[in-house]
């Protein structure tokens, strides 16, 4: 397993660079680490205006982005921790996968015992959601990668999630769930980038791998120019 972070708090490159390892494979597995500036990150199966308050987001400057994976909507600030699996497709599907195991070991460690729902979603013991998790899978590939709610505003996160319902059809809805932030566990001078590093450190030790790598410049020029594609085609 590698460890990468990505530097850059651009959604529309983390996601890009979330489908660029899965597609070009520069190493067999990846565990990818970012942190987006404010942001609501749209399942690709969903409608926009029926999952996001659109106008409350652009009031706000708070960008809003279509990802690979299916599953609800998120959102995303400096207080959030996103991670990324991107490994081999093995003879078991992704979500038959245990990912939860050394996610919910990696809390503990750091004295948060928790506990994998029934949609993969990572929960206190007192049932709060601290993760919501998403996969997809191609044809030798698979992504499962989620959020890891730290210091998240989430009087922000509750406004830019009231989209019309109405408009919803037949498109995947969003399932809401009660989230705290992991910092009410932790000591309070302790910073988001903090617990990362305390991550990063237990899964070094873990995968017994080498320590977590900025990404090179190979994979920016590789997710710009996916970027660009991506655009051309709109």
């Amino acid at each position: 397993m590698h460890l990468l972070r990505s530097l850059s708090d651009s959604p529309e490159f983390n996601c890009a660079l979330e489908e660029y390892l899965l597609t070009e494979r520069p190493f067999r597995d990846v565990l990818l680490f970012y942190i987006n500036r404010p942001s609501v990150i749209v399942g690709r199966n969903q409608k926009i205006e029926a999952e996001v308050n659109t106008a409350y987001c652009r009031q706000h400057g708070i960008e809003v982005i279509k990802r690979l994976s299916g599953g609800g909507t998120v959102y995303h600030d400096y207080g959030n921790i996103n991670y990324s699996f991107i490994v081999d497709k093995t003879g078991s599907a992704v979500l038959d996968r245990d990912f939860g195991t050394p996610l919910t070991a990696a809390l503990a460690s750091l004295g948060i015992p928790t506990t994998v729902g029934a949609r993969k979603e990572l929960l206190t013991t007192d049932g709060y959601k601290i993760s919501g998790t998403a996969a997809h899978i191609t044809r030798d590939s698979q992504l499962f990668h989620g959020t890891l709610l730290y210091r998240t505003d989430l009087t922000v996160l509750e406004q830019t999630l009231q989209g019309d319902r109405s408009l919803r059809g037949r498109s995947v809805a969003s399932v809401s769930s009660p989230v705290i932030n992991l910092s009410v566990f932790r000591p309070k001078n302790e910073t988001t980038e903090d617990f990362l590093r305390l991550l990063c450190n237990f899964f070094m030790h873990y995968y017994q791998t080498q320590p977590i790598q900025p990404i090179s410049d190979e994979m920016i020029c590789g997710t710009e120019a996916l970027i660009l594609k991506k655009r051309e085609s709109k």
